[in-house]
């Protein structure tokens, strides 16, 4: 879009009072401006839009809504945003997890101290774990709590099949980093940073890989970005070097696994259930897995017209679910 264009649709949306859509475009201007290496004009307006979007926001908690800005232009295609509520105390997570992402957020809060001191915050994470283990939640997790919006890149509009045309996306996205503060999620990260040695690999997606590379290394933005992947063996072992933390989401043990049916079923009555029987079918089951087996056993108990829920069929939920997830390995 032109920078003609551009007024023209500001003061279209000025005079119209749609102050969120008077925003987006104000955003999309510096973003332009960002791609065009002038970092200090995007920086500026970035600012601005900060200032007024606080402004709104604390004026529309009243009514409990908040400013989200959405994508867009070509953003629209490579970023989907949303606004959690979702706190990491919702979270059922073994507490040596917990504490790194407590870190994580404690420094965030505190970056200026840190900076005094020409210390960096921690704010590139890596997390590997199998699926359902919780690694999307937790990006939403800490975006609640830093009350930060959640961008999650889309990579279906990312990876094309021209060359050279992936990396300028992704220079697109670093470079929305700098005007747009938020978490940034890259989920099923090994699309973009599978191995350079791999037998099938192609020149693309090297330049794609090294592209990311010296972006996530040159990368100063506030933004938290996220990268999660559940194949961590298909990484290629320089990322690994470039992010703050690399954290680890392994399937939960008997104890996690009980929390996580305990917390989902805590609205119905469980004081009947025979929890050594469920502790013998919890082993292998993710975080996902155990809270779809919860609700099937709550939904079969609202289904009879009672909020009891019953070993049998709790069990019978962790079952099927368990043998689903052995078709899914085949």
């Amino acid at each position: 879009m032109s920078s003609a264009r551009h007024l023209i649709n500001l003061l279209k949306t000025h005079v119209r009072g749609d102050e969120q859509e008077f925003m987006s475009i104000a955003m999309e201007v510096a973003a332009r401006e960002a791609r065009q290496g002038h970092m200090k004009v995007a920086e500026q307006i970035r600012e601005l839009v900060d200032e007024a979007r606080s402004k709104a926001t604390l004026a529309q908690k009243r009514v409990g809504s908040v400013v989200v800005l959405q994508p867009r232009g070509d953003m629209a295609n490579l970023l989907s945003v949303n606004q959690p509520t979702l706190r990491l105390s919702s979270m059922v997570l073994p507490e040596f997890l917990e504490k790194r992402l407590r870190r994580v957020l404690l420094e965030q809060r505190q970056k200026n101290k840190l900076h005094k001191h020409n210390l960096e915050v921690r704010r590139k994470l890596l997390f590997l774990g199998p699926p359902g283990t919780g690694k999307t939640m937790t990006a939403a997790a800490l975006a609640g709590e830093l009350h930060l919006p959640l961008f999650t890149i889309l990579l279906e509009g990312v990876i094309t099949k021209f060359m050279g045309e992936t990396a300028a996306k992704l220079k697109m996205i670093f470079d929305a980093m700098v005007v747009e503060k938020g978490v940034y999620l890259f989920d099923e990260f090994d699309a973009i940073g599978a191995r350079r040695t791999q037998l099938n690999d192609v020149g693309e997606i090297r330049r794609v890989l090294n592209s990311f590379l010296q972006l996530l290394e040159k990368d100063d933005s506030d933004s938290l970005i996220i990268a999660a992947t559940n194949h961590p063996d298909l990484l290629d072992k320089a990322l690994f070097r470039r992010f703050d933390d690399v954290l680890e989401y392994p399937l939960p043990d008997q104890r996690t696994a009980v929390k996580v049916v305990e917390a989902r079923l805590a609205r119905f009555n469980v004081i009947d259930l025979d929890w050594k029987r469920i502790c013998g079918e919890v082993g292998g089951l993710s975080q996902a897995e155990l809270v779809r087996a919860s609700d099937e056993a709550a939904k079969h108990s609202i289904l009879q017209g009672t909020d009891q829920i019953h070993t049998e069929v709790l069990v019978g939920a962790l079952h099927e679910r368990k043998n689903a997830s052995r078709s899914a390995d085949h």
